[in-house]
């Protein structure tokens, strides 16, 4: 019998331990028991990801519906300010820490359309209270915008889509229109808290008459249904295009709808020059144009059912209707019907931000 050096009441305490791991564990492979090892940095500091969060929310570039996920800040920055705050963090902690928060390292896209209004950021933060009141309080909030003008007919499509080796697509070899074929216009509502969306495709023009026929075609088909006790409603809409906040048919035509459904409307508009913001342009227009590139726009049909299809992972669903209705150009809203509108601008840039009410 090999000596050990072992008082008895070690070995059989030693034996006990062994016997109760063996009807705890199948696994004898491991080393440490279950749960060992390093704590998660969070589990040990558990309020770093709010404190993360506040201090990117405050530099957070692009949509402020609710933070985009990059920011303007290195690594470095954030860890130091991190650590100033009493936190032991290091540079690799917050580049996982950023990763799992959806945050992507990313570079410069030519996307400004002019001059940076000198309140653009503020507004930002503007919009972002009262998009959280209205979600809180269970009221709808959308985001609006019309996609780029598509031509029907055989006509190239950017992008690339699996196809027999050697039998791509033939297509025309000019893009010039052809007016019988017609034209899509697609507009675009997409309600931030369901994360679904609709898709109205005109056939005339993109007037602010078709902008809010096709937000009302949502309301009246969805929005009533998915908020039955709502009677605010919040509009988040690009600066120009159709919704544009100077156009006077875009607020009377908002006036008429507001009377017709008993419905209060706040419209807050992104600032000049920021048309790439919109909530709408990331998770429904971009999704929109991955799901039909390099698949020519034959008809209305491909059109309608090609923006139906789309879905992503995290649940976006989308559906489509083809509105054959026309909306003439050149109306005129005088100063009488104007006045008739129940138009409350905000204290804050009035022309940005307002509420019509019924």
């Amino acid at each position: 019998m090999p000596q050990t050096n072992l008082t008895r009441p070690t070995i059989y305490r030693g034996i006990k331990e062994l016997t109760n791991f063996e009807h705890e564990n199948n696994d004898f492979d491991r080393i440490r028991k279950y749960g060992g090892g390093r704590k998660n940095i969070t589990d040990e500091q558990p309020k770093l990801v709010f404190e993360i969060k506040k201090l990117l929310d405050l530099s957070t570039r692009g949509d402020p519906e609710s933070p985009l996920k990059w920011t303007c800040k290195s690594t470095r920055m954030i860890a130091d300010e991190l650590n100033k705050k009493g936190f032991i963090v290091s540079i690799r902690d917050v580049y996982d820490l950023l990763v799992s928060l959806d945050y992507s390292m990313q570079g410069n896209a030519k996307t400004l359309e002019g001059s940076v209004h000198p309140d653009r950021d503020k507004q930002f933060r503007y919009i972002n209270r009262p998009v959280k009141r209205f979600i809180k309080n269970g009221n709808p909030v959308i985001s609006v915008d019309a996609k780029k003008i598509d031509h029907i007919g055989n006509y190239d499509n950017k992008g690339k889509r699996w196809q027999p080796k050697g039998s791509p697509e033939k297509v025309q070899g000019h893009d010039f229109p052809d007016k019988e074929q017609g034209k899509a216009i697609p507009y675009g509502i997409y309600d931030i808290k369901k994360n679904f969306g609709m898709v109205n495709v005109g056939c005339n023009h993109d007037t602010s008459a078709f902008a809010v026929a096709s937000i009302r075609n949502w309301w009246i088909q969805f929005g009533k249904k998915a908020y039955p006790k709502s009677k605010d409603m919040l509009i988040c809409a690009d600066a120009g295009g159709s919704n544009n906040y100077r156009y006077r048919l875009w607020k009377f035509e908002l006036k008429k709808w507001a009377e017709q459904d008993n419905i209060s409307l706040t419209v807050l508009h992104f600032p000049p020059g920021t048309s790439f913001c919109p909530k709408i342009e990331h998770r429904l227009f971009s999704h929109i144009s991955m799901n039909w590139k390099g698949r020519p726009l034959t008809s209305y049909e491909v059109v309608v059912n090609l923006i139906s299809a789309t879905q992503t992972k995290s649940g976006l669903k989308v559906h489509a209707d083809l509105d054959n209705n026309e909306y003439p150009l050149g109306i005129k809203i005088s100063d009488e019907e104007m006045k008739s509108i129940n138009l409350k601008k905000h204290k804050f840039h009035g022309e940005w931000n307002y509420t019509i009410y019924p």
